[in-house]
């Protein structure tokens, strides 16, 4: 099981940002690589910390991920915490660390020390409409993308500003000493390269744009606002060393025709006639995995709720479903034939026609806080 975010960076959840930031550049510089050669525990607490920070610095994703724990992110890839490299940790939270790391820089993008940058791509960000069955179910959708590529025949040559490391280095006599600060290339951000032989139609860094169709896996159960993650498929970044970005896919869930989502559970309702709730009637209804019959008793009361359990949307990541509650109402007709109100004028007399209500009869607010309990 994972472990708490809140627990990771040593925080309580009334936190604020600047706390956040503090704790997660604690533990980040604790367990950096640069402190910790070698050491694959420090290197796994690295990136933990990394990914608590990814989620609880950003507002959304903090206010998701204290409703629904690390259920809201996983589906299909999350925010992308667990599945983050070193080269996405620094290229995503490399100020954090300020000078703690060799002056400008910070033991390097990809390689540790070396300083070189490893340059990645911008990711790009799509909505995909989902109807409840799509959600009940999980789907797999097929998006076009346009993103940028690299160019075929783009080359990339070593930058001469830096020699290829990514960093420039200063010396400078103070009253302390000759001081040495290392900060990243301005010819090449730190990337340690330049382009060399750009092909027609490409842009001055080598890049074209094409569209391409994505195949995004969607797990049962996800909901609206959610964001799914789809490493790789954003834009390409120029260099023969570089990364692309990844592809952020927000969930927009389709209203139904007939159920309401409420959490896992569905809400639907049921309009029967005084003659079916005098009677008893068995009655079909719709649900996300299919058609199922339900049995009204005689005296079925206007506003009594039927669960169904299991009828609702699946846990995300987790056994078990949420149920259907099915409302029961009995429809007024509006309208009367003569022979009808004459019928009901005799009725209105008649002891079995007076709302008795006992014990067991729930107001309306009774049934709105059980509900809800």
């Amino acid at each position: 099981m994972k472990k708490d975010y809140y627990e990771i960076l040593g925080i309580d959840k009334g936190a604020d940002a600047a706390a956040i930031k503090k704790a997660y550049r604690k533990k980040a510089i604790e367990f950096h690589p640069d402190k910790n050669p070698g050491d694959k525990e420090a290197e796994e607490k690295f990136k933990e910390a990394a990914e608590a920070y990814e989620v609880l610095s950003d507002a959304d994703k903090k206010a998701r991920y204290d409703q629904y724990g690390h259920a809201a992110f996983e589906g299909g890839g999350g925010y992308g915490g667990g599945h983050m490299n070193m080269d996405d940790i620094f290229s995503q939270f490399g100020d954090i660390f300020g000078s703690a790391f060799g002056g400008g820089g910070f033991g390097g993008f990809g390689g540790f020390g070396g300083g070189q940058r490893r340059a990645k791509g911008t990711s790009l960000r799509i909505k995909v409409k989902l109807t409840l069955e799509d959600i009940a179910n999980g789907v797999e959708k097929k998006v076009k993308v346009k993103r940028k590529i690299k160019a075929a025949g783009v080359t990339y040559k070593t930058c001469a500003t830096c020699n290829g490391t990514g960093q420039v280095t200063k010396i400078a006599n103070t009253v302390f000493g000759r001081m040495q600060t290392a900060s990243p290339c301005h010819t090449c951000q730190g990337t340690g390269q330049m382009i060399d032989q750009k092909p027609a139609g490409s842009d001055a860094e080598g890049m074209i744009q094409q569209e391409e169709t994505v195949s995004i896996k969607i797990p049962a159960g996800v909901a609206e606002g959610m964001q799914l993650k789809v490493a790789g498929k954003g834009n390409e970044a120029p260099g023969n060393n570089s990364v692309a970005g990844d592809l952020l896919v927000v969930v927009e869930e389709l209203e139904h025709e007939t159920l309401k989502r409420e959490g896992d559970n569905l809400h639907y309702d049921l309009y029967i006639s005084f003659s079916e709730a005098a009677l008893g009637e068995s009655k079909e209804i719709y649900t996300v995995t299919g058609n199922v019959r339900i049995k009204l008793e005689e005296g079925i009361q206007s506003g009594k709720i039927l669960r169904l359990r299991g009828k609702g949307l699946p846990h995300l990541n987790s056994y078990g479903s949420g149920d259907l509650l099915v409302h029961i109402n009995v429809w007024t007709p509006k309208k009367l034939t003569k022979e009808q109100k004459e019928f009901f004028e005799k009725m209105q007399e008649d002891g079995n026609f007076k709302p008795t209500p006992g014990k067991g009869d729930k107001s309306f607010f009774e049934k709105v806080k059980e509900m809800f309990s």
